[in-house]
């Protein structure tokens, strides 16, 4: 049997955005691996990309549409044909829209991160509809208005030049699980030389690995950056004529800063003051030094600002001077992509719908005034495990007056909950499009095998729920809904830099930017310096200077702990928690508790405990494993909530408050207690 290769792209929410090659036999995709002359990916993936053949011909996809026939909640279907399904979705979604769009909410995140299956039909047959808007703020959006108000956008370091710095500090990362090939470009630079500072409030696998961990309390991270402020100027270790140059409210900043000293830092971060010292005499003095900032830090109240204050510290040193100096949180401004292209937002005419916080959509649900969401369209996310305060959001599911439907790869949480599954295709089954915001790459994605059972692709589903919509609303038979996935593909280069037919000839094509983008200023703020002072967060009546804003949750008498709960790391947020391989590594939910903490509770590891607070209540086992600092727990994520011993998972116990900018959750700001399980 002849094998054959295509050329794919990843398409989970990673920085890395690795180029694939799959290998097809007999139809059948037999193996899945990093391309090799991709200088990114260099032939590696990480331990859950190479297991996606496993995930595609999964005994438990779902392969044909199915339709509720028990309580919600409960995943009793009954399969249906694809023309009952979509004739009786389109039916209710306009007897629904005649009354009121807006009561109509489409849900979708970055279950795949393409452009195509993403955010482009999709969006089309919602701008048409005239259904609400929705805030898709639930990873990044703090931290990346954090950088457009102070760079002008999603920019930074080129992840490559990392190899050559003499200094990375890895804030709020664990590069090991979730940036794999940074990490190995940051392990050439330890090889030449380079000290590795880990910033993290769990000891990780890659703070294991690192020179130097510095484990503060959660949402204290500002607090830190202003102390190494501090000690820059006290000590003059500063860049006078690039801050001259190439900045923007220095003395405000300076003011600010001298207002904490490394003791008082060390009192609120919870560190020793001498490692604070340390950590800004190396950044003060090292050249070129570097920062991989990443988003688990900016998931409390003070997220916002936390990314502000770090991304200043670059241009105070100079650091942006050099190719392997600055910071790099996102490099997604630098995509050369027609967005507006592939959503069409002229489709809404004058209608300007309300905008929903996907963050908050257990209130949002739940909440009686006009216009009450009456029908919700979830694709590319599992709303019922991963958005905050689960039980609030499972309850808005639950609703019977709710009409849900689901586009999913397996009967999830939150497709426990619809009344109408539909069945997508996989990466391996459908064109898309690809950038990232790890690196500066675009990279095409072509289907390998046909799709499993009678899954369609997203575009398919919507282009097919859009003709049977036509027979309501002529406005659907319009061209535009007939665009077939290759054709949206180069829609969303087209004008661009990018070659469509070295996409499809190499499955990747590289753009051309400047080395070091910041080297003589040029920042994409309006003042085209790095806003220190941000004359545009002044005017939404946020504080223009970064700050240190303590949590929402303080530790208490009644609850003493602080979760976080970053991502496991044989997990992908939700995706990936029903691979078999990667379920077994990961053994159980567990809640990381330092010894000092277990002791004081009469825990052991692997007892089952009781993690609560006033919102609800996990239960899970215990890992006294060492990487808990004393009066933080962490709760590994996400597992599917009837995974959980008590039908829960750790959003159990998050909140729906948002973060000081950018509207988004604050999953790492949370407070609770913990007991043993009898």
């Amino acid at each position: 049997m002849t094998a054959t290769t295509v050329l794919g792209a990843c398409p989970h929410d990673c920085p890395d955005t690795c180029a694939l090659v799959t290998t097809v036999e007999g139809g059948v995709a037999t193996k899945v691996q990093g391309n090799a002359n991709h200088p990114m990916t260099g032939g590696v993936l990480c331990a859950k990309v190479s297991k996606y053949a496993e995930r595609t011909y999964h005994p438990e996809r779902v392969r044909t549409p199915l339709k509720r026939i028990g309580p919600k909640g409960s995943g009793q279907f009954t399969p249906v044909s694809w023309d009952e399904a979509l004739s009786d979705i389109a039916q209710r979604l306009h007897a629904i829209a005649q009354r009121q769009p807006e009561a109509i909410l489409p849900y979708s995140y970055a279950g795949t991160m393409g452009l195509v299956q993403g955010e482009s039909m999709d969006r089309r047959f919602f701008h048409q509809l005239g259904a609400s808007l929705l805030d898709r703020t639930i990873c990044a959006s703090a931290g990346s208005e954090a950088l457009l108000h102070t760079y002008g956008g999603k920019l930074g370091m080129h992840v490559q030049f990392f190899a050559e710095s003499k200094l990375i500090l890895i804030w709020g990362s664990n590069s090991i699980g979730s940036n794999l090939h940074f990490w190995r470009i940051a392990q050439e630079a330890k090889r030449h030389g380079a000290k590795l500072v880990c910033i993290d409030p769990r000891k990780s696998e890659t703070a294991d690995k690192c020179h130097e961990h510095l484990q503060l309390l959660p949402g204290t991270d500002a607090a830190l950056a202003l102390a190494l402020m501090h000690e820059l100027i006290v000590h003059d270790w500063l860049d006078h004529d690039y801050i001259a140059q190439h900045t923007q409210g220095w003395d405000a900043l300076k003011a600010r800063a001298l207002q904490w000293p490394p003791e008082r830092a060390a009192q609120v971060c919870g560190l020793p003051m001498a490692q604070i010292t340390q950590l800004a005499r190396d950044y003060g003095t090292t050249r070129p030094a570097a920062i991989r900032l990443n988003y688990g830090m900016q998931r409390t109240r003070g997220g916002g600002n936390a990314v502000r204050a770090i991304a200043c510290l670059p241009a105070l040193v100079g650091a942006w001077r050099h190719r392997a100096g600055g910071l790099l949180l996102s490099t997604s401004s630098n995509a050369p992509v027609q967005r507006a292209r592939l959503h069409m937002p002229q489709l809404l005419g004058q209608r300007r719908p309300r905008t929903i916080n996907m963050s908050t959509i257990g209130n949002a649900l739940l909440d009686t005034q006009a216009p009450r969401i009456e029908a919700l369209v979830v694709y590319n996310s599992n709303p019922v495990a991963v958005a905050p305060e689960s039980a609030q959001v499972a309850a808005g599911f639950a609703r019977e007056d709710l009409f849900t439907v689901v586009l999913e790869h397996f009967l999830t949480d939150t497709a426990d909950y619809a009344d109408y599954v539909l069945p997508a295709t996989t990466q391996l089954e459908h064109w898309d499009i690809h950038t990232s915001y790890g690196h500066t790459d675009v990279l095409l994605n072509q289907p390998a095998i046909a799709p499993v059972g009678q899954a369609k692709s997203n575009t398919q589903i919507f282009r097919e729920l859009a003709a049977h919509m036509a027979r309501y609303d002529a406005a659907f038979t319009a061209p535009h809904f007939h665009d077939r996935d290759e054709d949206l593909c180069r829609q969303a280069v087209e004008g661009s830099s990018i070659d469509f037919a070295q996409l499809l000839q190499h499955g990747f094509a590289q753009q051309s930017l400047p080395d070091a983008p910041f080297a003589q200023g040029g920042f994409a703020t309006p003042s085209g310096k790095c806003e220190f002072y941000s004359p545009a967060l002044e005017k939404m009546g946020i504080n223009p200077l970064p700050d240190y804003l303590s949590n929402y949750e303080m530790q208490s008498e009644r609850y003493p702990l602080a979760m976080i709960s970053p991502p496991a790391r044989n997990f992908l947020n939700s995706t990936f928690v029903n691979v078999k391989t990667l379920r077994h590594i990961e053994g159980r939910p567990e809640l990381e508790i330092h010894p000092a903490d277990a002791v004081a509770r009469d825990i052991a590891d692997g007892d089952l405990v009781r993690v609560f607070n006033a919102r609800g209540a996990h239960v899970c086992h215990a890992a006294v494993n060492g990487r808990a600092r004393q009066g933080v727990v962490v709760g590994l994520g996400i597992w599917w909530r009837k995974d959980g011993a008590n039908g829960t998972n750790v959003n159990e116990l998050t909140h729906q408050q948002l973060t000081d900018i950018g509207r988004a959750p604050a999953f790492y700001d949370c407070a609770v207690q913990v007991e043993r399980q009898p």
